[in-house]
């Protein structure tokens, strides 16, 4: 259905909290990208995707990114507990929606630079309302961005644990999640090891 919704009722969570363990310890929100950091360029990405506002879930090294990154305009949320994995940081993500007005949370991951502006929005023109439950598929195989509408935002944190995020909840509401196609305009790969650097580029 397309979205005839105000695009203030869908806010984007950009969980930027991870320590890069596999990168030797470099935090994934200030590595090196296109002339800046990927903390930034994910941000853009949401606000070209049509999100107007967004909220930063910052963990490792969180002093450092506030200092060097420019997220002027940025809602930022430490998660204390980033080190217990992704699902700790998407609850804190969700919990500091529960004080805005929003009724639509767009998810995505600071180490996913080949999904751009064209898979949020299509994503995003996906919101219906607060049962909004919608994720990116790429080539029929689940993944970001996802799309929680308020109704699931309680069900979803209290399945989110471990490096799982909303897996568990995903998989148990499969009836009700509409799928998204974005492998035409997206790549879903993850920087989490060496050799995944290469993949990002300093110009």
């Amino acid at each position: 259905m397309a979205n005839t919704t105000d695009s203030r009722a869908v806010t984007g969570i950009l969980l930027a909290a991870g320590g890069g363990r596999r990168l030797g310890g470099r935090p994934k929100a200030l590595l090196g990208h296109r002339g800046g950091l990927l903390v930034e360029h994910a941000v853009r990405t949401l606000r070209e995707g049509g999100c107007d506002r967004v909220h930063v879930v910052l963990g490792a090294s969180a002093s450092e990114v506030r200092a060097r990154a420019e997220l002027t305009g940025c809602t930022l949320v430490e998660n204390p507990l980033w080190e217990s994995g992704m699902g700790s940081s998407l609850r804190a993500g969700l919990d500091s929606l529960r004080r805005t007005a929003a009724t639509g949370a767009l998810v995505t991951l600071v180490d996913q630079p080949g999904i751009g502006a064209r898979a949020v929005t299509r994503v995003r023109t996906a919101w219906h309302g607060p049962a909004t439950l919608v994720a990116a598929a790429y080539e029929g195989r689940r993944g970001h961005p996802v799309l929680f509408g308020s109704a699931h935002w309680e069900g979803v944190m209290a399945s989110a644990s471990g490096d799982r995020g909303a897996r568990a909840y995903l998989s148990d509401h499969a009836s009700a999640l509409e799928l998204v196609e974005c492998s035409d305009i997206a790549a879903a790969y993850d920087i989490d090891t060496p050799e995944d650097l290469a993949r990002l580029t300093e110009d």
